[in-house]
């Protein structure tokens, strides 16, 4: 049953699924510090291009990082307004009704 104000069911499980891979969580890990290049990401995540770029694709659909470009460089941050609501739900399942 989904209360009134609880994301869809799809929503919640994209949620779910970009929270349950490890490098996905040393991103937003190392997005705690702030904003952060992608190279830097790739360099203290040990991570090829090609699958950071996976991974953060994940994060970003499902609202948790957002991004920038600034030249050929892209940026990193995380999203506040969406890690707290996702927070929210994370404890809907662990708390009694």
């Amino acid at each position: 049953m989904q209360t009134r104000d609880a994301p869809p069911l799809a929503e919640r499980a994209q949620l779910f699924h970009a929270l349950s891979d490890e490098t996905r969580l040393g991103v937003l890990e190392m997005l705690r510090g702030g904003e952060r290049c992608v190279c830097d990401l790739q360099d203290d995540l040990h991570a090829a291009q090609s699958r950071l770029s996976f991974h953060l694709k994940m994060l970003r659909d499902a609202g948790l990082v957002r991004d920038r470009r600034e030249g050929r460089w892209s940026y990193y941050t995380l999203n506040p307004e969406r890690l707290q609501a996702a927070s929210e739900c994370a404890l809907s399942y662990l708390c009694c009704p």
